[in-house]
């Protein structure tokens, strides 16, 4: 790996709150019941996996966390750019 390259700590940590900020865009942290952010970056592989559980007020939860994990994938793709 290079040493310009972003270690994979980072790359989990980045990819973690890009998703949050996603979510508590969206919703009032009092609001959301209950969310879960896995974040996996192995190999040079990333896997994120969000879930949400909020109320269907405005946004629909599900679609949030597809943008959420969305989010996550382009905030590491900035990384290695």
């Amino acid at each position: 790996m290079a040493t310009d390259e972003p270690s994979d700590e980072t790359v989990v940590r980045t990819a973690a709150e890009a998703a949050e900020g996603v979510i508590f865009s969206r919703y009032k942290q009092s609001d959301v019941t209950d969310f879960d952010v896995t974040v996996v970056f192995e190999d040079g592989v990333l896997e994120v996996d969000v879930y949400l559980n909020a109320p269907e007020d405005d946004d629909d939860p599900e679609q949030v966390a597809d943008d959420a994990a969305l989010a996550a994938r382009r905030a590491v793709d900035d990384l290695f750019e």
